[in-house]
């Protein structure tokens, strides 16, 4: 499914002549007869030490050479803007590119994929102006192959969150998004956890619900923790003075035990 689903994306002219790698100056940057991987870890050595375009360099000639580990590096940094002019759809084709390699579980690149696939998902859901359409279905598809094939949180929980809303043309599902959820929370997941830990909330069992966000607001990152935030407060406000003070406790225990709920 996710193979039909990259041919009609390139099949739509998503994927330009335009924008694409250039060939890298081999003489001025490395010896004669060097690896892709040699140069991919000078590449890497230079992002260290802070001259990033000597890396976008080197990361370009070891990805034209089949370092996938390099056309990761160089998606990331377009995503990012991290050393280059934050450009999207170049990240996105250089995304494209990991996917089209079809590492198979176990190996080890398999990191590669399943991160491309999750930031793919993304760029899908919420398309790209001027150059990718919003495809929830599309999106479905590749989180589904990086949450069920390389079992990666993130896709786990953004999977739970379709199914929440219905997304994706799938049937709204409970069910389905507790399964997802529950799965990406068992990895330590903050944001899996918080909306677990508001599914339970909602249905009763609130102690546990509220704990379960509690714990997730102090493991979130800052980019998680406003909306985190926002939903233990305002279960915090509904919950009774006992319910509070346990689910205060049983938040401590979690995180002092290090325990994924």
């Amino acid at each position: 499914m996710a193979r039909s689903v990259y041919s009609a994306v390139v099949a739509a002219g998503l994927f330009g002549a335009s924008g694409g790698a250039h060939a890298f100056d081999t003489n001025a940057a490395k010896p004669e007869k060097s690896s892709p991987w040699a140069v991919f870890q000078r590449g890497f050595d230079a992002y260290k030490s802070g001259h990033k375009d000597e890396a976008v360099e080197a990361y370009r000639y070891a990805a034209e050479n089949g370092q996938i580990g390099a056309t990761w590096k160089l998606a990331r940094m377009y995503a990012e803007g991290d050393g280059v002019k934050r450009n999207d759809y170049e990240a996105f084709k250089f995304f494209n590119e990991i996917v089209a390699q079809d590492v198979e579980p176990g190996s080890p690149e398999e990191s590669y994929i399943s991160d491309a696939l999750v930031a793919l998902g993304g760029y899908l859901k919420n398309g790209i102006p001027g150059s990718v359409e919003p495809n929830p279905v599309a999106a479905q598809e590749f989180y589904m192959r990086a949450a069920a094939n390389y079992r990666n949180a993130e896709a786990q929980y953004e999977m739970g969150k379709m199914f929440l809303k219905g997304e994706g043309g799938m049937k709204a599902s409970v069910r389905q998004a507790g399964r997802w959820l529950q799965l990406a929370a068992a990895k330590g997941h903050a944001g899996a956890q918080a909306t677990l830990g508001n599914l339970l909330f909602e249905s009763g069992k609130v102690v546990r619900g509220l704990a379960m966000m509690t714990a997730a607001l102090e493991r979130a990152s800052p980019h998680d923790q406003p909306w985190i935030r926002g939903m233990q407060e305002q279960a915090f406000a509904l919950a009774g003075e006992a319910d509070r003070r346990t689910a205060i406790a049983l938040a401590e225990d979690m995180l002092a035990q290090g325990a994924n709920p």
